[in-house]
């Protein structure tokens, strides 16, 4: 997996405050993984898979960097392609998770993550079944545009994909009209494309919540079908706080509802999505049918949920 390597460091707020107003910061919850590689390698450390897990690219030479590398080292995961660089910082973000319901609003430092292009992986020299990227839209040197194949993280993907490995991709939900510039080009060269709905939504040109805020289904099919026909090959799987769905390229639809939780169990929903993604990951490497690819996704996601970290839980 490779892409974004963040520190996030999670603040519990009493509650988020409007321009020039003050809020309390309740309590200094315990420095934690972000970034889609990270959260992903990690759960999957967690979780007891017993293939290799490898991680690739950039931290800066600095405390972050360093705590970053030892927790990839404690894990198992092979850090060769994950470098220390002396021109950028560690990325890190700052997240404020209010206490009551969990919601988190983050402000996010980009640091070493921008540089990276991936340049110095060799998928020759991979045993990997699946090469995981994320987040797109976070990654600026591989959001940037390429004459050949649209966006310089397309190229990276394809060349994964002529290595033979299965490509999976993540996007960040940002409040932004680049979805379809910059994820649409690296669709052609992605197998798995895994989404929440708001990041479906803005690249397919849906909305799949209705004006009450609840899911639209017929949208959220329709979402996937369209990002299906933007080139991704085998599978469209979106997920969201009442659950997973996903579609085949041969048009199979698999719902699974995510579990009921009470609301006293929710500490955080920082990493839910990263965790429902290592859920699915784990299944599609194991070759495991789709129905049961989500449910260990939405698990994974229930799990991440009992703690303000990305996968502490």
């Amino acid at each position: 997996a490779g892409g974004n390597w963040i520190i996030d460091q999670v603040k519990l707020i009493d509650v988020y405050p409007q321009a020039e107003q003050l809020a309390n910061i309740r309590a200094q919850a315990s420095q934690g993984t972000g970034g889609a590689p990270y959260n992903v390698l990690i759960n999957l450390a967690k979780l007891g898979v017993d293939f290799p897990l490898q991680a690739a690219g950039f931290v800066g030479k600095d405390a972050l960097g360093e705590d970053i590398l030892a927790d990839c080292k404690a894990h198992q995961i092979e850090t060769k392609w994950l470098r220390a660089i002396a021109t950028a910082a560690t990325s890190y973000t700052d997240v404020m998770t209010e206490q009551k319901g969990g919601h988190r609003t983050f402000f996010h430092y980009r640091g070493a993550n921008a540089l990276w292009k991936g340049e110095d992986l060799d998928f020759q020299k991979t045993k990997a079944k699946i090469f995981h990227l994320g987040y797109l839209l976070l990654l600026d040197a591989l959001d940037e545009a390429d004459t050949k194949f649209g966006t310089k993280a397309a190229r990276l993907l394809a060349a994964a994909q002529a290595a033979g490995l299965k490509t999976s991709v993540d996007t960040v939900s940002e409040d932004s009209d680049r979805f379809s510039k910059v994820l649409t080009p690296a669709l052609k060269y992605v197998d798995y494309c895994i989404l929440n709905e708001l990041e479906a939504g803005k690249t397919a040109g849906f909305k799949i919540r209705k004006s009450d805020g609840t899911l639209d289904t017929v949208s959220l099919r329709h979402a996937a079908g369209a990002l299906l026909q933007c080139g991704v090959k085998e599978l469209v799987v979106i997920h969201f706080p009442e659950g997973g769905f996903a579609r085949t390229r041969d048009g199979k639809d698999s719902w699974q509802s995510s579990l009921n939780l009470p609301q006293k169990y929710i500490a955080g929903s920082a990493g839910a999505g990263d965790g429902f993604c290592a859920g699915v990951l784990y299944g599609l490497h194991e070759g495991w049918e789709l129905q049961q690819c989500l449910l260990t996704g939405v698990c994974v996601a229930a799990a991440s949920l009992s703690h303000p970290t990305c996968t502490q839980g």
